[in-house]
C-alpha cells in the first residue's frame, strides 16, 4: 500500500487544538499527488497533457484526534474504478503515531480535460498508474462518467 509520513503542522490545527477537518483533506490530496508524481505523473506531465484530477465528493469519518506536531501516516488505496478509468474512488487512512486510525477520507473523482472542461477517460499510462494502487476490501466497479453517444 502506498503511504507517506507527514506532520500535523501549526496551520493544520483548529480552535480545539487538534487537526482541523479540512487539513485531513489537504493531507490526503498531498499524498494523492505524491503518488502520481512518483509514478511518472508530476504536475508538468498533467500540464503537458492538459488534464487533471478533479474531486467531486469527499467523505471524512473522524475516529481519533491528531495533535500538533504529531507524525501521521497517510495511506492511499483504490476503493472504486470505472472500467474506462473515467471515475474513481480513492481512500486515504490517516494513522496516528500510536497506530490508531485518526480518520478515513473517501474521495470520488474523475479526470478533467482542462481545455474542454469535461470529464474524460485517462490516457492508458495514467490508467495503468491508477491500477498500481492496492484495492480496498470493499472495492467496487463504478459506472463510466462518460455519456454514451
Amino acid at each position: 500500500m502506498f503511504s507517506k509520513k507527514l506532520m500535523a503542522g501549526w496551520g493544520d490545527m483548529d480552535f480545539n487544538s487538534h487537526m482541523r477537518n479540512t487539513a485531513f483533506l489537504d493531507k490526503s490530496g498531498d499524498v494523492r499527488m505524491l503518488f502520481l508524481s512518483e509514478h511518472g505523473f508530476p504536475m508538468s506531465e498533467f500540464m503537458r497533457l492538459n488534464i487533471g484530477p478533479v474531486v467531486m465528493k469527499d467523505e471524512i469519518a473522524y475516529v481519533k484526534e491528531v495533535l500538533l506536531l504529531e507524525e501521521i501516516t497517510v495511506t492511499l488505496s483504490l476503493a472504486g474504478l470505472a472500467e474506462d478509468g473515467s471515475r474513481w474512488i480513492l481512500r486515504s487512512d490517516i494513522i496516528r503515531p500510536d497506530g490508531k486510525l485518526a480518520a478515513r477520507v473517501n474521495s470520488t473523482g474523475g479526470w478533467l480535460d482542462l481545455a474542454a472542461r469535461k470529464l474524460i477517460a485517462p490516457p492508458p499510462a495514467l490508467m495503468a498508474t491508477w491500477q498500481k494502487l492496492a484495492r480496498t476490501d470493499d472495492f467496487q466497479e463504478l459506472p463510466s462518467s462518460l455519456k454514451s453517444k
